[in-house]
């Protein structure tokens, strides 16, 4: 899932490994193309002021909301001017190739305005930090600073340094930071809805994937601050939270934090696995609705299901990448998990949760894909019925398994026309899922105004569907119980009945 997230006007925009006819469904209705003018902190003429943008998976925003949070702490405030900026932060995204060049050419734009300003101070941040350190600072010469994912404590520093007008870098991955501590200051967003990092890294090993090399080893956040930071934003008006992690399902926590594998089995017996942590946060929060991104197949146990279906603030919905529909490609791909595995993780979701809303990553054209293995993938998704998916075609990373063992060998071409027959698929599949809800009511928490209208407001069912309605008397944070007439290929159309009981 890709972003563009501007920290001083907060904006979602385009994504630019998607078609353009999955936009609605890759960005909430409610958010494309909106500016939002954020809170500016500590912002007298006397402070230093910061201008952040963000791309990527939402695990980049969360880590600008904790980079906001160390430098407000430093006298910073943020701004939406570029022009009065006195530092500039690019968070990054190394997933694909053409996101990096993306942030490229960002970088040659502020150094335009670097050219105006000699004394600004442009650093990049995240994953293409670690990847391109010294191609960014030392051979195309864009930035003053990099800095890692892993480094962020050390930002009051290395500022210090680029004003003295030394290189300042820091890459170095970390075992143990989670930035627990960190209360993270809530950037743009709508007030209503809310990222919460609960794991860092991860161990997968994916042979398509770079992030194992740019955010390092998995690690888990000590639940008794997952939890605290639920509770808070609950207090501070927010109704909705989404626990993150780059797999969320793998979460353990004894102490440490570290692998299940070093423990002694008492120290297990007392751990805190994913599903525990789910029940924790739903029985401390009751009335703040939870999601949670991203799950990876192979460890989606049916006790997490059984958690989801327990506790109704914890929403029917799951993102579960299946990434191709082929056995052999999986096993390629190192992902863990057959196609049957696949299949029957689906079914369990159907029998636990009836109704659940899945989504889901598909890449095409990866490494010698053959014309049936692609064909394997849109039988999958026919199975399936998947609600929405984000769909990519393969893009070859540097440093993977896949970029040392494997040929990029499927012509763009190729992969441009099967990208468009899973795109097709996947639009029909969404069609027919949003169908099926006419005639139901559904529950939804308001998170603003309708994109196109300031008559309606727009927010999410616990499937994690697009409604819009009529605005009438309800706001932004209401829970209501709209009956849906009507629907698009992404969004559904109603009318609101009643606040929720109970709200």
């Amino acid at each position: 899932m890709t972003y563009c997230h501007n920290v001083g006007i907060a904006y979602f925009c385009l994504p630019n490994n998607i078609m353009k006819d999955q936009l609605s469904k890759d960005i909430d209705e409610s958010r494309q193309g909106e500016s939002l003018v954020l809170p500016i902190e500590n912002n007298s003429a006397q402070t230093k002021k910061m201008f952040i943008e963000s791309y990527g998976c939402a695990m980049n925003f969360a880590d600008s909301e904790i980079v906001a949070s160390i430098l407000i702490n430093e006298g910073f405030s943020t701004t939406s001017n570029i022009d009065e900026a006195d530092l500039i932060f690019v968070n990054t995204c190394a997933i694909r190739d053409n996101a990096e060049q993306r942030v490229r050419q960002r970088l040659t734009e502020y150094n335009k305005v670097k050219k105006k300003n000699p004394d600004l101070i442009i650093g990049v941040l995240g994953c293409m930090a670690e990847r391109l350190k010294s191609q960014l600072m030392e051979e195309e010469k864009l930035v003053d600073m990099v800095v890692g994912p892993d480094a962020y404590r050390d930002l009051p520093n290395l500022i210090s340094i680029a004003e003295d007008g030394r290189k300042a870098i820091n890459v170095i991955l970390s075992k143990e930071e989670t930035y627990a501590d960190i209360s993270p200051v809530r950037l743009g967003g709508n007030g209503i809805t809310a990222f919460v990092s609960i794991t860092r890294g991860c161990d997968n090993m994916c042979s398509f994937c770079v992030v194992p090399f740019t955010r390092g080893r998995e690690r888990s956040r000590d639940p008794e601050t997952i939890i605290n930071e639920v509770v808070g934003l609950y207090e501070n008006g927010y109704r909705e939270v989404t626990l993150l992690g780059q797999n969320v399902d793998s979460y353990f926590y004894s102490g440490g934090g570290l692998k299940k594998e070093i423990y002694s089995e008492e120290e297990l017996n007392s751990a805190v696995s994913f599903s525990q942590l789910l029940e924790m946060v739903a029985l401390a929060s009751p009335n703040m609705r939870i999601r949670f991104s991203t799950s990876h197949p192979k460890d989606m146990l049916d006790s997490v299901l059984e958690i989801m279906a327990r506790y109704p603030n914890i929403c029917n919905y799951i993102h579960l990448p299946v990434q191709s529909g082929s056995s052999e490609l999986l096993e390629k791909m190192n992902r863990g998990y057959t196609r049957e595995w696949y299949m029957e993780r689906i079914l369990a979701i159907r029998r636990i949760i009836p109704g659940c809303g899945i989504s889901s990553d598909i890449i095409t054209g990866f490494c010698s894909e053959t014309e049936e293995q692609h064909q394997d993938t849109l039988s999958l998704m026919e199975f399936a019925e998947f609600d929405f998916s984000y769909m990519y075609k393969y893009s070859e990373r540097p440093k993977t398994l896949a970029e040392r063992k494997y040929k990029d060998d499927i012509s763009e071409d190729m992969k441009s026309r099967r990208l468009t027959e899973i795109i097709h698929l996947q639009g029909r599949l969404s069609t027919e899922s949003n169908k099926k809800d006419i005639g139901k009511t559904v529950r939804v928490l308001v998170e603003g105004f309708s994109k196109r209208s300031e008559d309606f407001v727009s927010g999410r069912c616990s499937e994690n569907k697009m409604v819009v309605f009529p605005k009438e008397n309800y706001k932004p944070g209401d829970l209501v119980d709209v009956l849906i007439h009507d629907c698009t290929q992404a969004t559904l159309l109603g009318k609101a009945i009643s606040l929720a009981a109970g709200h």
